[in-house]
């Protein structure tokens, strides 16, 4: 069986803190450990460039970020860990996607949406200051994720718009030149906050409330001392509700950890031991990994070294996919013409599902022969998710699954009946 491909990437903007640590690397890092599970890194430096025109911070983010990851327990040997900008095919696959995806889906990004609606508050041109790279950034995280047809791609729930856009362009493409591309789902950590910073805010860099990952002992001391809090007075009973120090604290102690410091908070704790517990517990945690971070730092060839090796192994599967990709939309030698003639005949030399959305908004797929002949077609599903669970459902139980898809389903005439079984038999038997 097929292991599941898992990806994640973080964008070489600044210098990694708690809040990615705890969103992001330290998740990340366990499920990289599974064996049942393929899992793909990247150093998002492509998208950087969006944000930052500082060379040599996408430069120095860069290496901290890596050595972050390397720091943390990633292994380059069980995973595939690169930077995006190795990888030439993924700007060419974020161009063929551009073809296939609607300018409407963009104009409906949170990013874009964000900023046309500062700009019209404002009174000022919608779209001042807003870079074609901010439009089209859905495609390129999009290329990123389809260019290894990742299963799961673990997100917040405020990127969860991102993995549908990328679904759409995978569907949309796979409607129009044959089934290429997995549509991939989020992955969604119900059991990782969203860290508070500083300030009480989401730790963003945007903020400036962050507190550095592998802050020096002392200067962690120091910035976990800022953290906001109350007036009350040591001895009042302290709410765990809206507690930035306490959501922090949690983060990283065990239930037994966490539930005796909020004992200690209707115990009406001072705010300077609390503070001294969340360092404690915070270093506990971070100082092991802390040297060898430092020591990363200080070898950059190494890091260097192991991120052109991890390319190497992503363009293994990426170069020749691409080339599929490239045959597949028409970009091929002009001396094979007997593979132009025959490239439609080959998309369908199976049974073939096809799932896309129509204008109403809902998703749909259809069943075709091996002639390309329509064999069964769905109503419309919410959401794509119900559409893929509905093939799948199809795929995995054949004829038995149409009794309990029905009322999902158009009618099937009568004289398909047969050939519709006998496809759905040999999807089943294929996969």
């Amino acid at each position: 069986m097929t292991s599941q491909r898992f990806l994640t990437g973080i964008t070489t903007s600044g210098t990694p803190h708690l809040g990615n640590y705890v969103g992001s690397i330290r998740p990340s890092v366990r499920a990289s450990q599974r064996a049942d599970v393929q899992s793909f890194y990247f150093l998002a430096d492509y998208h950087a460039l969006i944000k930052v025109e500082d060379p040599a911070r996408i430069q120095r983010s860069t290496l901290e970020i890596a050595a972050s990851w390397l720091a943390c327990g990633l292994n380059p040997e069980r995973v595939t860990f690169y930077r995006q900008s190795d990888i030439p095919e993924i700007p060419e696959l974020t161009w063929f996607l551009t073809c296939v995806l609607g300018k409407g889906v963009l104009n409906r990004a949170h990013a874009y949406k964000a900023s046309v609606d500062k700009n019209t508050a404002a009174g000022i041109d919608p779209d001042a200051d807003v870079s074609a790279g901010l439009f089209m950034y859905p495609v390129l995280m999009g290329a990123d994720i389809l260019m290894f047809n990742a299963h799961k791609v673990p997100v917040g729930r405020d990127q969860i718009q991102h993995i549908e856009m990328a679904r759409d362009m995978a569907n949309s493409f796979n409607h129009r030149y044959g089934e290429h591309f997995v549509p991939p789902e989020a992955e969604i950590e119900e059991s990782v906050a969203t860290l508070p910073g500083l300030d009480g805010r989401k730790m963003s860099k945007s903020y400036d409330n962050t507190i550095p990952l592998f802050a020096p002992r002392a200067q962690l001391q120091k910035l976990i001392g800022g953290i906001v809090t109350d007036s009350r007075a040591p001895g009042e009973p302290k709410a765990v509700e809206g507690s930035a120090l306490f959501q922090i604290y949690q983060a990283f102690a065990t239930p037994a950890e966490t539930d005796s410091l909020r004992q200690a908070y209707a115990d009406g704790i001072g705010w300077g031991d609390a503070k001294q517990r969340l360092f404690e517990r915070i270093d506990q945690e971070i100082a092991p990994m802390r040297e060898t971070y430092l020591a990363l730092l200080a070898d950059p060839a190494k890091i260097e070294h192991t991120l052109l090796a991890g390319a190497v192994k992503a363009r293994a599967l990426a170069t020749p996919f691409m080339g599929a990709l490239r045959q597949a939309v028409g970009l091929r030698d002009l001396r094979s013409t007997d593979q132009a003639v025959s490239t439609k005949a080959a998309k369908v030399e199976r049974p073939l599902f096809k799932q896309y959305r129509e204008s109403d908004g809902q998703f749909y797929f259809k069943l075709l022969d091996a002639q390309g002949q329509l064999l069964l077609q769905s109503l419309g599903f919410a959401t794509p998710r119900e559409a893929g669970q509905a093939i799948a459902q199809l795929k995995a139980e054949g004829a038995a699954a149409l009794a309990a898809l029905g009322a999902q389903l158009q009618p099937v005439n009568t004289e398909a009946q047969a050939p519709l079984e006998a496809a759905l038999k040999a999807l089943r038997e294929g996969d």
